[in-house]
């Protein structure tokens, strides 16, 4: 198993054993508290920091399709499979687990530092929750502001009033870096579809040329065009062209 992978399924695991322990015995949960520290902030007790951080195990899928390469990688594939023709197969599902773990691989370098910056000092109590929170937020700024075109970023911040405020990408909030991240990731998706639908557009031109002269008008083009597509696909080895150009257009 990839090593990001089980580096969360651990740090996960870590967190759930206090809520294991509560479990076994109910009448042990401790008190909630927050004690306020001597420069005026405020700490949570490790009991309620699990709680924080287990309600937000429910931004987990808005957080993945929102903030890494998952957007790109799964409008790709649905576009190819439109594209070939064929409409459930492969299924959701598989598409989905193929571009979860596709995303894993590209964001490895940034998950990687993310642990070694904010999970790693948080799990041993050398920074606050909230501190580990913007720390692991710097590697995933830099990685959406890599794949954000300016003009996507430009828009957002004029639409946010803001365009006379910041003077820097550091200063520039993420509630205008994620909508223009996923902007452009949309644009890239497309851009590559539409390369990807050029190939099986021709051949569906070509069948249906093909029958218009033989006079075979009642045969529909698109059942004697998808074998010679899928076949294409196989012989140019597409799967690995597709993963491959989608891997390489983030800078792997």
């Amino acid at each position: 198993m990839n090593k990001p992978i089980l580096r969360f399924i651990s740090i996960g695991l870590v967190l759930l054993l206090p809520q294991l322990s509560w479990a076994a015995d109910p009448f042990s949960l401790p008190a909630l508290s927050v004690s306020s520290n001597d420069d005026g902030t405020q700490s949570y007790s490790v009991t309620l920091q699990v709680v924080i951080l287990m309600t937000m195990l429910s931004f987990i899928p808005a957080i993945i399709m929102m903030m890494t390469a998952f957007t790109r990688i799964i409008v790709v594939f649905g576009i190819l499979r439109q594209a070939i023709g064929l409409q459930q197969t492969p299924s959701n599902q598989i598409l989905i687990g193929l571009a979860l773990f596709l995303t894993v691989f590209v964001m490895a370098p940034v998950f990687k530092e993310v642990h070694k910056q904010a999970i790693e000092p948080y799990m041993n109590e050398q920074m606050t929750a909230m501190q580990a929170l913007e720390t692991a937020s710097i590697p995933m700024r830099q990685f959406m502001l890599a794949q954000t075109r300016e003009t996507d970023l430009n828009l957002f911040v004029e639409l946010a009033g803001d365009d006379q405020k910041f003077t820097s990408l550091e200063e520039v909030p993420l509630t205008i870096v994620i909508p223009a991240f996923v902007t452009s990731e949309l644009k890239t998706a497309f851009q590559i579809g539409f390369l990807l639908f050029i190939p099986f557009l021709i051949i569906d031109l070509v069948i249906a040329s093909v029958l218009m002269a033989m006079g075979m008008m009642m045969l529909s083009p698109m059942i004697v065009s998808l074998p010679f597509k899928i076949m294409l696909f196989v012989f140019v080895d597409g799967w690995a062209m597709v993963v491959g150009t989608l891997a390489s257009s983030f800078g792997i």
